[in-house]
């Protein structure tokens, strides 16, 4: 029996989208500023999953460079049609809308095309896109009618869709509304199902926020029209002390055992009104059945969570960098050298900061509640350090260099620091996040980061920081934490590695 972990997958990955090609599942999910973009887990029992690989791994696959906090890769719809695997994405703020292919979901995928408007000035304007084909081939690009640009940016105008011509990757026609939900707002993420010989429109409504929910529709033509389902929403944790809220942005899939499930975001909230969710969007799963009357039904999701981790990584021995690593706005291989020295990763600082939209910061997800990293740096020719990163105005690090070491907290306009001398220019560097204790009382915050030194052997403890001000609802994020090591000026060596952490 299939064993349903919640969530599937720890940590920053929110708007799932899954495919099953023989018996393989493909899940790929949203990464917005940070690259490479898109990884493509898979799963041959939808208990285990492993990062193959990432549709951007080159530069101009994703205009990311430049696009402000939360643009980038928004929320990818994954299919396979005879052999090749199709994904089809909003590049917000960047390129736009987008379609990648690939006859191997780890990769190479395609640099991407444009999916032009009828009139070939530029792409589609909308978000989420889903690509479906109707029976006779015809394709499908069905989309959250978002306006990014111009005027009435910002504008939300419902569930749309084109027929596409896809060699040319024009739109063969003006949009078309189909569906604009049951009231909720945003009405985005819309995905295609034919099922039993009806097509069904799912979509997300309420916003990504506590409203969250799932929604539903029928019809006898991918075209509709459509009619709304009785019961909906058929999920919202909204109003709910489900201990995983948010819960929406749904795909469907058949799963082991021919069962049928949904992959969804979702967060897992703490505090004493469960109000600060520390590690932003996760991708879980729930069970789905489909009633006599033809509508399916979904199962609330509960929290499962497996068991915890430990990663351990040697630079003397790892001389290539795995797939977890990520940096901001820029590929990993970019900042990270591992020519320099051959027993360490060398960091070189250009004066930029963590302040900055393109900082030299080589990050992994947080994935656990109670986490703890442990970074070995030499910092006798340069300052740098190891951090948290939501984005450049809300993030927390310890910094060492010419002879200090330095705790700071940097929360949109306000800063603050605790410092203290070092003997020694070979520390470790260490940011705990630990649960809130209520001291009394009930808990007011996620959690707290413990920011401490060991030089010469010696730890010492320099700042306790509320994790709340690194939370989605407080830096209204649609990432999540990111943990790394950074330079700022000079070369950070890195030489080790640790990360550990549990759902307790």
């Amino acid at each position: 029996m299939t064993t349903l972990y919640n969530p599937l997958l720890n940590g920053f990955h929110p708007d799932p989208s899954v495919v099953r090609v023989g018996d393989d599942w493909f899940l790929a999910t949203s990464t917005f500023e940070y690259l490479p973009g898109i990884p493509i887990h898979r799963s041959s029992d939808f208990e285990n999953w492993e990062l193959i690989g990432h549709v951007a791994t080159r530069e101009g696959q994703l205009a990311v460079a430049d696009v402000p906090t939360a643009g980038g890769a928004w929320a990818p719809t994954l299919r396979h049609r005879d052999g090749v695997f199709h994904l089809v994405i909003t590049d917000a703020m960047g390129r736009g809308m987008l379609h990648f292919t690939a006859t191997d979901a780890a990769g190479p995928w395609s640099d991407g095309d444009l999916i032009l408007k009828q009139d070939g000035t530029g792409s589609v304007d909308g978000i989420d896109p889903d690509i479906a084909w109707g029976e006779d081939g015809t394709v499908y690009i069905t989309f959250s009618g978002l306006l990014l640009s111009g005027e009435g940016v910002g504008q939300h105008l419902g569930i749309q869709q084109v027929r596409v011509d896809l060699d040319r990757h024009i739109a063969l026609e003006e949009p078309r509304s189909l569906w604009s939900g049951t009231g909720g707002q945003f009405p985005e993420a819309p995905h295609l199902y034919p099922v039993d010989g009806r097509w069904y429109l799912m979509i997300a409504e309420g916003g990504t926020e506590r409203g969250h929910g799932i929604s539903i529709a029928r019809g006898d033509s991918p075209e509709g029209p459509f009619e709304t389902a009785p019961q909906n929403p058929l999920v919202s944790a909204r109003s709910t002390i489900r201990p995983v809220q948010n819960t929406g942005h749904g795909d469907l899939v058949i799963g082991p055992d021919g069962t049928w499930l949904c992959v969804l975001l979702g967060v897992r909230p703490r505090s004493m009104t469960r109000a600060f969710s520390a590690l932003g969007r996760e991708t879980f799963v729930t069970a789905v059945r489909w009633e006599d009357d033809g509508w399916p039904a979904i199962d609330p999701v509960l929290l499962h969570a497996r068991p915890g981790t430990r990663v351990d990584i040697d630079f003397s021995t790892a001389r290539e960098l795995d797939r977890e690593w990520i940096a901001v706005r820029q590929t990993p291989d970019s900042i990270a050298d591992l020519d320099a020295r051959a027993d360490a990763l060398v960091l070189h600082g250009d004066g930029r900061t963590l302040d900055d939209p393109r900082p030299v910061f080589l990050g992994r997800r947080q994935e656990h509640l109670t986490n703890a990293v442990t970074v070995a740096v030499d910092v006798s020719a340069g300052v740098g350090g190891l951090a948290v990163r939501y984005d450049e105005r809300f993030h927390v690090e310890i910094e060492a260099g010419g002879g200090a070491v330095v705790a700071r907290a940097v929360v949109a306009d306000l800063v603050q620091e605790w410092t203290a001398p070092v003997a020694s220019d070979v520390l470790e560097l260490h940011i705990e996040s630990r649960p809130p204790h209520a001291g009394g009382g009930f808990p007011r915050t996620s959690d707290v980061f413990h920011l401490a030194v060991t030089a010469d052997g010696v730890r010492q403890e320099l700042a306790q920081i509320d994790g709340r001000f690194l939370s989605s609802e407080t830096a209204e994020s649609f990432t999540g934490r990111v943990i790394g090591a950074y330079a700022v000026a000079g070369d950070v060596v890195v030489t080790r590695w640790t990360a550990k952490g549990d759902d307790e």
